[in-house]
């Protein structure tokens, strides 16, 4: 007699995802002097008002002179580096869980962007940029003329 058996096609997909993460820690893991140094990038909050789209993102501990924002081809990027100061030695860390390095965060404006407007404010290290609205995309009330059908 043989048995029937339920057909799951993602049962295997976690250990495989498991492997994966093992692989790429293996392989990224850096020793020796660079050890602290990892890719990263930072959280970044995006919302919409009715004049604006407002991207924050938080950069704790970057030099201003070490951001980089630009548009090009309706595509906001913002880079950076964290650069890592050996102030203490690495064999005195107890626990090291902030990372270090380049990054680079890219977004795809809409065509409601007023690109010659942007602006960029980096305080207490969050870096607010600000994307104004064309006024021919923001949304416009229209007046209904009501009339009581007679002539």
């Amino acid at each position: 007699m043989h048995s029937i058996n339920r057909w799951e096609p993602f049962r295997n997909v976690s250990s495989l995802q498991e492997q994966v993460n093992r692989l790429f820690e293996g392989t990224f893991s850096r020793k020796g002097d660079d050890s602290t140094l990892t890719a990263w990038a930072p959280a970044v909050d995006v919302y919409e008002t009715e004049n604006e789209l407002v991207i924050k993102a938080d950069l704790p501990d970057i030099n201003e002179k070490d951001l980089d924002v630009r548009v090009e081809n309706n595509m906001l990027t913002v880079r950076g580096e964290r650069k890592f100061e050996q102030q203490v030695k690495d064999d005195s860390y107890l626990r090291m869980e902030r990372a270090y390095g380049s990054f680079s965060r890219s977004f795809s404006l809409p065509n409601a962007v007023n690109t010659e407007a942007i602006q960029a404010d980096y305080r207490n290290g969050v870096l607010t940029v600000t994307l104004p609205k064309r006024a021919e995309s923001k949304p416009k009330q229209v007046k209904i003329n009501v009339t009581n059908g007679k002539n």
